[in-house]
């Protein structure tokens, strides 16, 4: 491949200290377009992240060095790295090691072992939510700051309006908050702590059980849009893009 190459894909780095799996993920991940660089452990991810720029990071948890869990907090506090997608790859998936990687820092977690498509499809999901924050309009979701479009829904936080299929729809505040941040973080993981920060205010009290029921209420006012409100078990929510068919 290349430098011309180079400089048009985006770049991925992978970091995983079993061989077998790394040479796997670089493997998908190079039939799929992507230009991939990798590191066996924490301080050789550091030693790439400061001297390379990359569109996103898969970080396994148990690896020598700096754990993924470490690293993804010290990305987190670097003012270059702060925007940089971090997808989890691990067998650490109990609902609060999940939770865990998510508080620190991580955009979406994928559990080992993984199937390719579900690995494309968070990797592509993820670079879509960087190329629409950086400010290049996906279709149907409109721009951060401004009116957010998914599918025929269509979300005016600054007016405080929210229309499907052209009708008003009377969603109560914590409704109306939860959907925003949602929409704002597309293809990224909240979890219900998250989520509860976001709803949480003046006179309003809020418990992750709560969160369920405020998402339970606007699934029944999204009627066919109600699917793009995707369930996270034991985590969270997220919102699912919703493709051409799934918008008529």
């Amino acid at each position: 491949m290349s430098p011309q190459s180079e400089a048009v894909l985006p770049k991925i780095l992978v970091v995983e200290d079993e061989t077998e799996i790394r040479q796997l993920l670089l493997l998908q991940l190079r039939r799929e377009g992507y230009w991939v660089e990798e590191a066996a452990d924490g301080h050789g991810a550091v030693t790439r992240l400061n001297a390379e720029d990359f569109d996103l990071a898969l970080f396994d948890w148990m690896i020598p060095g700096l754990s993924g869990l470490e690293l993804t907090q010290w990305v987190r506090k670097q003012a270059r790295l702060r925007a940089l997608p971090i997808l989890m790859v691990t067998a650490k998936t109990a609902p609060e090691d999940v939770a865990e990687g998510l508080n620190a820092g991580a955009d979406d977690y994928l559990a080992k072992p993984f199937e390719r498509a579900v690995l494309l499809a968070r990797v592509k999901a993820l670079l879509r939510r960087r190329r629409w924050l950086e400010g290049q309009e996906e279709p149907g979701l409109g721009k951060p700051g401004g009116v957010l479009r998914m599918g025929q829904l269509e979300m005016d936080p600054q007016a405080y309006e929210i229309y499907l299929k052209g009708r008003a729809l009377e969603l109560t505040r914590s409704e109306f908050r939860l959907l925003q941040a949602l929409l704002e973080n597309q293809g990224r993981v909240l979890s219900r702590e998250r989520l509860i920060e976001e709803i949480q205010g003046e006179g309003v009290n809020v418990v992750g059980r709560t969160v369920d029921t405020h998402v339970f209420g606007l699934r029944k006012k999204l009627e066919d849009h109600a699917d793009m409100i995707e369930t996270i078990r034991g985590v969270g929510y997220r919102i699912r893009y919703l493709n051409s068919q799934d918008s008529r």
